[in-house]
């Protein structure tokens, strides 16, 4: 019973549903603050972290970076390189979640849109849970990456006359 348990845990096919998850979380959550920098640049400010003159920056790329990440995911695509910055995003958004309960700051985490409800306990155990998700996609992946059909050797490569 153990041995069929640890199997089930590690297993491809659940790390491939981790990844495919966390990719269309990252797109999803994305798209709004792509929408909407300025609202984000608001949710980033209220979290008293970052300097102001990096709000802007990081409510312009931050959305950008959630983007591609995840579309990586999806298709399959410098996975392990998608899911390790996803994996570090978790870290960070799960440490900035624990400053603001810290300093009892009353803002929403700013994760999906600008009208969520306030950041609490639950909002650091559901991010710590995407983080374990993106570990175990980042230790168990090994199906369906879309680099492993397009890689090309050294030698198959054409050479200039």
């Amino acid at each position: 019973m153990k041995s069929r348990l640890r199997s089930l845990l590690v297993h491809p096919r659940l790390a491939l549903a981790f990844r495919l998850y966390l990719g269309g979380l990252f797109v999803y959550a994305s798209i709004y603050k792509i929408q909407y920098p300025v609202e984000f640049a608001e949710s980033i400010a209220a979290y008293q972290l970052v300097p102001h003159f990096l709000v802007n920056p990081m409510a312009v790329g931050l959305p950008w970076l959630e983007l591609i990440c995840g579309a990586l995911a999806l298709i399959g695509l410098r996975v392990r390189a998608a899911l390790s910055i996803i994996a570090a995003l978790m870290v960070a958004f799960s440490l900035s979640l624990v400053w603001v309960l810290v300093l009892d700051i009353p803002i929403g985490c700013g994760c999906f849109t600008g009208q969520e409800a306030e950041a609490g306990p639950l909002t650091i155990l559901r991010d710590l849970a995407w983080l374990a998700m993106s570990l175990h996609a980042l230790a168990f992946d090994r199906l369906f990456h879309l680099e492993n059909r397009i890689t090309w050797k050294v030698s198959e490569l054409p050479c200039p006359p």
